[in-house]
């Protein structure tokens, strides 16, 4: 299911990660939603739910990281 708004994402994304990176998130979850529609498309026995989390937390870490103080810093 895409997120059509930042307020929309799991509890976990928005207190833990930036605006900014909760932007590329819901974006990055929301193409590979589409992406990995299929399940051909996945890996092993991923569900497209699980397949988009994975994503979407790979396209935050290139643009951010977890400093010292356990919050999320652009890189």
């Amino acid at each position: 299911m895409p997120y059509s708004k930042n307020k929309d994402l799991p509890e976990r994304v928005k207190d833990n990660l930036p605006k900014h990176a909760q932007d590329i998130y819901r974006e990055a979850y929301n193409n590979a939603t589409e992406q990995y529609k299929e399940p051909r498309k996945r890996r092993g026995s991923e569900s497209q739910e699980q397949a988009a989390h994975k994503v979407a937390w790979n396209a935050v870490k290139k643009k951010y990281k977890k400093g010292d103080d356990e919050k999320w810093h652009p890189k």
